[in-house]
């Protein structure tokens, strides 16, 4: 398969430097150039000594991929080199789609289940590969733009599976393992291509968060919830704090609230966003054969050794507001609609998401949306009274935006305002972040589900309040 490419993604930065900026904050270009410069530079240093540990450890150690596929299957995904060779070989020489899949495995979801579980009162889950796809996200690296895409796709998506029907995208991998995982997915978007898979199973994902030492966090609010039958238990407090393995486990599995599965997404982003800001940088690199190490028996790739560090490097490498977090665009089913519970595509939205941020080749012209058309909503985490976003909503009005709600406020205190792309659509939450002249963009789904941008209002707007007050006079 061929990944194809728009040249969407090259045009975003141009045109959003031209918008123009009411007003401006300080900044010291010179000196983060430069800074940039020595992380870059200390990067590809650590890089490339990781790459000869790595190398070390993959002569003596198990496989990397530990499923068995048939040359149909192999020929699912793209076998042409993504990293250079000789003294390029930590190098990503193009863009790579990589599905990743976590698993969370049961006895009975076993062909041959463990002999010790067959009498326990609860199930517990079990290091194995197969069962139910209970996260799946779709990662594009890409050299080009210098940007890494991570498209999360709700387990409960419903969708045509290749000689089974339509059902739940997450039973793809029940039926028919990573290959046909790959084809479900890559028909549901559009005929993207997929180069690359990981598996990797719920045992694996706690073993790792501890092998990085734990992963600082805002958990939103009070958890708990006990499942005797899945050997779950989950008792977490609202706050800032260091989550070990089982914990962040605990985070990401909670799905028992009125966003249901969505939710979780949403928490799974932040946890990722979390994790690498913590994680992606020369010292933590450097670990990666003691990580690979601990988890390796707990994850399933056909990428190689080589591979995997050409992708670690090139996420060093990577600006974290080039790191990008979307979210299948879509809605819940409603009672009585179907005979379960699904989340229904949009095939519009999904069409206008892969020809922005995967480069896929669009029917529908790509264009910046009209402020009047967008739903812009405003979660306040400073506490105040809501009179205070008085003057940003006659700012943004001012300014054409007419769809503006005040929704449910957002549960993280935050010092800088974040401005989210909720739908990925970048270019209109920078647009309006030049209209404020405050805040950071971020192109996630952690914002409200239904608006198209999401302003999650900081401590920063407290002391820009009085500024746009001023402007609004005159």
């Amino acid at each position: 398969m061929t990944i194809q490419r728009s040249s969407a993604e090259e045009n975003q930065s141009g045109k959003a430097s031209k918008s123009k900026k009411k007003i401006s904050l300080p900044h010291n270009s010179k000196s983060g150039r430069w800074l940039w410069f020595w992380v870059g530079m200390s990067g590809i240093a650590m890089v490339s000594a990781t790459a000869g540990a790595l190398l070390a450890v993959s002569l003596t150690s198990t496989p990397l991929q530990q499923a068995q596929l048939s040359p149909q299957d192999e020929a699912v995904f793209d076998s042409d080199s993504i990293s250079g060779g000789v003294l390029r070989f930590s190098e990503l020489t193009r863009p790579v789609n990589l599905l990743v899949m976590g698993m969370s495995v049961l006895p009975p979801d076993v062909q041959n289940p463990p002999e010790e579980t067959k009498n326990l009162k609860y199930l517990p889950q079990v290091n194995s590969f197969d069962g139910l796809a209970d996260v799946m996200l779709l990662v594009k690296f890409d050299p080009e733009t210098k940007k890494i895409v991570m498209l999360s796709i709700p387990r409960d998506t419903r969708t045509e599976i290749e000689g089974y029907g339509v059902k739940k995208i997450n039973s793809a991998n029940v039926e028919g393992g990573p290959a046909l995982t790959a084809r479900t997915v890559s028909n549901l978007l559009g005929g993207a291509g997929i180069d690359r898979y990981v598996r990797i199973n719920v045992l694996g994902v706690g073993k790792l968060i501890d092998a990085l030492g734990g992963v600082n966090v805002y958990v939103p609010k009070d958890m708990k919830y006990q499942d005797d039958s899945q050997h779950l238990y989950i008792n977490l407090k609202a706050g800032k704090q260091h989550l070990n393995g089982d914990q962040t486990l605990q985070l990401l599995r909670f799905r028992h609230d009125e966003l249901g599965d969505i939710g979780r997404i949403q928490r799974q982003q932040m946890v990722m966003r979390a994790l690498m800001d913590q994680t992606l940088n020369p010292a933590t690199v450097a670990q990666l054969p003691k990580v690979l190490d601990v988890v390796k028996d707990h994850i399933d790739t056909n990428l190689t050794v080589e591979e995997l560090v050409a992708l670690m490097g090139f996420g060093v490498r990577t600006n974290r507001s080039n790191m990008q977090m979307l979210m299948l665009p879509g809605r819940f089913s409603e009672k009585n609609e179907y005979d379960a519970s699904y989340w229904l595509p949009s095939k519009n939205g999904i069409a206008r998401l892969m020809a922005q941020h995967f480069g896929l080749e669009s029917d529908q012209e790509q264009q910046m949306a009209n402020p009047r058309s967008l739903r812009v909503a405003i979660q306040d985490s400073t506490g105040g009274d809501r009179s205070n976003l008085q003057p940003l909503i006659r700012a943004l009005e001012k300014s054409g935006y007419r769809n503006i709600y005040v929704a449910k406020a957002w549960g993280e205190p935050l010092e800088v305002t974040h401005i989210v792309a909720q739908q990925g659509d970048g270019e209109s939450a920078e647009s309006i972040r030049n209209t404020l002249g405050f805040g950071e963009v971020r192109v996630e789904s952690t914002g409200n589900l239904g608006s198209d941008i999401s302003i999650q209002v900081g401590q920063d707007w407290l002391q820009q309040k009085s500024i746009l007050e001023e402007l609004l006079t005159k």
